[in-house]
């Protein structure tokens, strides 16, 4: 007996994972559907990839100018250039994303509809014009930009982080919302690129949640010595509004007092939310709230509804998209043939290409806070990188490192600020879910490279378990 699955968000990283696994098998009819416009995923057009390829350019004219033993005029940034060859490098990526879907609607059993889809009940849904009753729904619709219900942010004009990757002019001066993934990395950016003046924004008391203590504060004191930003967290803004000249003012809460800033233009970085304003949910039995969505991937509330991606709240990076996708489409092989699910379990896997990639941050695994939380013994050792000759003859000692190592030898967990930490991130991933004993890494490069900060912190960790 067929069974019909309805794959709703087709284009992104989430919804082609699942009908990537799903397509080939013969006993499951699928419709895709994705109203995107190219089309291609909110990585590839709008995130991770585009925000890298013009971060790089800034990235070089910043290494140039941060070297004391270069001499001249640093070279400006040419922002139609890079927005240029973003665009083209982003139009190819989509396009290959789009020609994979299409592939696929070439099986008999593999249909496509270029068009929103919307619930009108339980697992039915009306789209092209026409009503499917699927078995199956897998709502893969990724994540809009979130925007702080600041008073009067509805009446001012608000520049995200598309706007940003699309610019080739910028202002002089901008505030900006959000100290958190999009803001680490974009913030240098308008400061490096577009030479702007800006006044950033956060509330929450301090950067690098995710990782321990001295990370956050080694990343600020970073911000501010390198980047023309002034940079207040513990802050609350409480009213914007739009200047007679067309700028922005903002009342914000800070250290006990309130401040007035103004200036050209208000750029938000506050994250993203699950983009389920489109699709009818209010006529099903699925109540979108934080524990929406259980380990299965199945939604609360309907057990033939799949939801992955950015659009379930639960961890919004790509790599998770994809193995949510894999996992879902696991699970809807397993529930048809009433077998037991599968539980989507993730290895924490974080890189944030903060100062525009010369001191990005990376976390595989468990922080200290984390393990101690999960109850773990362990020990662990911090290394500056500024106690690695070659992270100085790079120009590049600023930052650390720490590794997580249980009193049985296995590595539990790496975090990194510094340079190519993004590049060990993978190493460390492979320490961390191969579940090696750290004894047994060895703790030796062939030459002086940056991994020799991983090799002292093997020979630290190792050398507490003896």
């Amino acid at each position: 007996m067929t069974t019909h699955v309805a794959v709703l968000g087709a284009y992104g990283s989430a919804g082609s994972a699942v009908a990537g696994e799903l397509a080939a098998d013969p006993d499951v009819e699928l419709t895709l559907i994705d109203d995107g416009d190219p089309g291609g995923g909110l990585c590839i057009l709008r995130g991770c990839m585009p925000s890298k390829e013009v971060l790089s350019a800034a990235e070089h004219r910043f290494a140039a100018q941060d070297d004391p033993r270069l001499v001249g005029d640093v070279p400006d940034v040419d922002l139609e250039a890079v927005v240029e060859r973003k665009n083209e490098h982003t139009s190819s990526w989509a396009q290959h994303r789009r020609d994979s879907i299409a592939e696929l609607a070439e099986r008999d059993n593999v249909e496509f509809i270029h068009d929103t889809a919307r619930f009108v009940d339980d697992r039915v849904l009306e789209v092209d014009g026409r009503r499917i009753e699927p078995d199956y729904v897998v709502i893969a619709t990724g994540s809009n930009v979130a925007i702080p219900p600041i008073p009067g942010i509805d009446d001012v004009p608000v520049q995200t982080s598309a706007e940003v990757l699309d610019s080739t002019d910028f202002p002089d001066s901008g505030i900006a919302l959000g100290l958190g993934y999009i803001g680490l990395e974009l913030i240098p950016y308008l400061t490096e690129a577009a030479d702007m003046d800006l006044t950033v924004i956060e509330a929450l008391p301090d950067v690098l949640r995710e990782a321990d203590e001295p990370f956050g504060e080694e990343l600020l004191a970073y911000y501010r010595e390198h980047f023309d930003a002034d940079l207040l967290v513990d802050a609350d803004a409480t009213a914007v509004e739009q200047t007679a000249d067309g700028g922005i003012r903002m009342d914000v809460e800070t250290d006990g007092e309130t401040r007035t800033f103004e200036a050209d233009d208000l750029y938000v970085f506050t994250g993203r939310e699950p983009a389920i304003d489109r699709l009818g949910i209010e006529h099903t039995a699925l109540e979108p709230d934080d524990g929406w969505v259980r380990d299965t991937m199945q939604a609360v509330g309907d057990d033939r509804v799949f939801v992955v991606g950015d659009v379930n709240g639960r961890e919004p990076i790509l790599h998770v998209a994809k193995e949510e996708g894999f996992t879902a489409a696991e699970n809807i092989r397993r529930h048809r043939a009433g077998e037991s699910l599968e539980t989507y379990e993730n290895v924490h896997h974080h890189v944030i290409f903060s100062g525009l990639g010369v001191l990005p941050f990376a976390r595989v695994g468990h922080s200290v806070e984390s393990a101690d939380a999960a109850g773990l013994d362990f020990v662990t050792a911090t290394r500056d990188a500024s106690s690695d000759g070659v992270f100085k003859t790079k120009n590049v000692a600023d930052g650390l490192a720490r590794l997580v190592v249980g009193t049985d030898g296995t590595v539990l967990g790496y975090q990194g600020l510094h340079y190519h930490a993004d590049v060990m991130a993978k190493t460390m991933q492979l320490a961390v879910e191969m579940e090696l004993d750290v004894r047994e890494i060895p703790d030796r490069a062939y030459h002086p490279t940056t991994p020799e900060l991983i090799d002292g912190l093997v020979r630290d960790t190792a050398a507490k378990l003896e």
